[in-house]
């Protein structure tokens, strides 16, 4: 049976030591984020998923849900642990204090994600979705809702979902079918189906409150393709009275199927029908925004800032899910090459006594494990840097850092949920073909992680649209200020180091993937405009460049800390000099793959588009 124990003293380097959290007292939440706080906190969601969550994970798989009279059933043990999820408050780590919750900062709610998702990814989806949805809700929401939905599901008796893809649209949003038609009352009455609804039903709640996107009719009263007629809608399963908050009775939901699915088999993947089923506009504030001629036309879309933000919230969840895959599989994948005996060092033996040596000698097991930490430990990195991000762009009292702080946020996040998925799904990969044969037996519990990290590539925007955004968007977006913001970061940090020996290796690699990295820029520059194909063609080598390179700014500053710390003689030697070696790794393997993938973005659209769509 597979085991999991949660990286905690990674996490408390990376927040005390790398990015200093407690020293920025000017944002709220952060000036009670001591190690003492934080240690504690990292250490009982630990036991928690260690001792709670993770033996519900292979069983859970297992069994998996099935659809009952209407109702679908969880695995065994969920529910419990559901109650036992919100008992411990853990639910409530970053939900706003008015209704009952800590309000602590992303940094410490993203990193329990990562640890609840290692331990159970398919269970802690439903907590998960629930934030999602609960964040839009307040941030969107009439004042019953708050008051009257809002807290059920801050107390974990009610749950939320995400409903966005259709049977026939999912990244092409004017193109879905569901409407909604205003009501006398003021609710509307919303029709239409949704698939591939991660929770869309289940037995751990009394209630589910589904965030739902769908259209409203244009002037004229008629349902177009058109995306500023797309609105967002707050539909609950079970109806609530606005006075008092008590349900009234069921709405017209209802769950078409449950999914038979590769993996996350203990979530409920579900069809869901929304037959003239009472809706409330999330109305929120309208984008505005300026035609050629200077006209400023206001959006129908109102509310859509909320459903972008549940969007972009998810997806840097998802790219944590591709970290916790990693982590997971890698640790148990580190167990067996300890164990296993197999053959004789190519060096001469290193367990004369035994019959024979462990697997972890061979160069190419180490080569499948060490590329798995390298990955894990540096994209934890970033993703704990962009959740501070988050705070900043949020609350810091300087406009400048503000702006800085939310573009390169949103420059990063496509770039989270692509790259790490793909890496996490390989570092799962490689974990089990460190156990051979045995990998892919189930009881060992590799090909499930393998399983379930797969579905991280595909949902919440499939990893080749978010490639495109980020070469087609986010680098290009208000004059490139968020590509330039964050170029400005690496030349300035080159430029620091340059000089120290010790650097010399982390600061070279740097410098040479940085330097591939602005070429790249440089040619979708030149030729894109020329022909857009060439940014879709690129677009994910580009990713790969990107993702590369940012990894390695995040070991060159932890190498930078790694050394400093060990010149002072304070802390745990061996945890840096482990933090020297995966920085060197990353210098050494990594970065020299960045020149491949720029001599492909390079070459264009042409040899892509070649072919007549038959002759596939």
């Amino acid at each position: 049976m597979p085991s999991y124990k949660a990286p905690v003293e990674d996490f408390l380097f990376l927040f005390h030591e790398l990015l200093e959290i407690e020293k920025r007292t000017d944002l709220p939440g952060f000036a009670d984020l001591t190690p003492d706080m934080t240690g504690a906190i990292l250490e009982g969601g630990a036991k928690f998923c260690e001792e709670i969550l993770q033996p519900l994970n292979q069983s859970g798989d297992e069994e998996g849900c099935y659809l009952e009279n209407g109702v679908v059933r969880t695995p065994k043990g969920f529910k419990e642990a559901f109650k036992a999820y919100a008992d411990g408050g853990w639910n409530k780590l970053g939900v706003a204090e008015e209704l009952g919750g800590a309000n602590l900062p992303s940094v410490i709610t993203f990193a329990f994600s990562e640890m609840g998702s290692s331990s159970n990814q398919a269970f802690a989806m439903y907590p998960g979705l629930t934030g999602a949805a609960l964040g839009a809700l307040w941030a969107t929401g009439e004042d019953w809702m708050r008051k009257h939905v809002a807290q059920p599901m801050a107390d974990g008796d009610w749950a939320g979902t995400m409903c966005l893809t259709e049977p026939h649209c999912g990244t092409d949003l004017k193109l879905m079918k569901t409407r909604a038609v205003l009501q006398d009352d003021g609710s509307y009455r919303l029709t239409g189906t949704k698939i591939f609804i991660s929770g869309g039903d289940q037995d751990i709640t009394d209630n589910i409150i589904h965030m739902v996107i769908a259209k409203l009719p244009n002037e004229e009263g008629k349902f177009v393709d058109d995306l500023s007629t797309v609105n967002f809608f707050m539909v609950p399963k079970m109806l609530v009275d606005e006075e008092t908050g008590k349900i009234t009775g069921p709405n017209n939901v209802s769950v078409g199927s449950v999914e038979k699915k590769m993996g996350i088999k203990g979530n409920a993947t579900c069809v869901m029908n929304f037959d003239n089923a009472v809706a409330y506009h999330l109305k929120g504030r309208a984008p505005v925004k300026k035609t050629e001629d200077g006209k400023v036309v206001k959006s129908k879309s109102a509310g859509m800032a909320g459903m972008f933000g549940m969007m972009n919230g998810a997806r840097m969840g998802v790219g944590i899910q591709g970290i916790a895959a990693g982590e997971v599989a890698y640790q148990n994948g580190v167990a067996y090459a300890q164990e296993r005996l197999a053959g004789r060092s190519l060096t001469g033996a290193k367990n004369p006594s035994g019959p024979a040596d462990p697997i972890m000698v061979f160069p190419d097991v180490r080569r499948l494990l060490i590329s798995s930490r390298a990955f894990v430990e540096g994209a934890r990195a970033l993703a704990m840097y962009v959740s501070f991000l988050f705070s900043v762009a949020r609350s810091s009292k300087d406009e400048a850092e503000r702006q800085e702080a939310e573009d390169l946020s949103q420059l990063f996040t496509p770039v989270i949920k692509a790259y790490f998925t793909d890496k996490g799904f390989e570092a799962a990969n490689a974990s089990m073909q460190v156990f051979g044969g045995h990998g892919y037996i189930r009881d060992n519990g590799m090909e499930q992680f393998v399983r379930d990290a797969r579905i991280n590539q595909v949902y919440e925007g499939a990893n080749g649209i978010q490639a495109l955004d980020l070469v087609a968007r986010k680098m290009t977006s208000k004059g490139g200020r968020a590509t330039l913001a964050y170029f400005a970061k690496l030349e300035a940090f080159i430029k620091e180091n340059e000089g120290d020996a010790e650097m010399t290796p982390y600061i070279d690699a740097l410098r040479t993937g940085y330097g591939r990295l602005g070429e790249a820029a440089g040619w979708l520059m030149e030729n894109a405009p020329k022909n857009y194909d060439n940014a879709g063609a690129a677009s994910y080598d580009v990713l790969n460049i990107f993702g590369t390179v940012t990894l390695a700014w995040m070991w060159a500053q932890m190498a930078k800390v790694s050394l400093a710390k060990l010149k002072a003689g304070t802390g745990n030697p061996d945890f840096y000099k482990r933090k020297l070696t995966l920085a060197r790794y990353w210098a050494e393997r990594e970065i020299p793959m960045t020149a491949g993938w720029l001599e492909r973005a390079k070459a264009g659209a042409d040899g892509l588009m070649e072919l007549d769509a038959i002759n596939f």
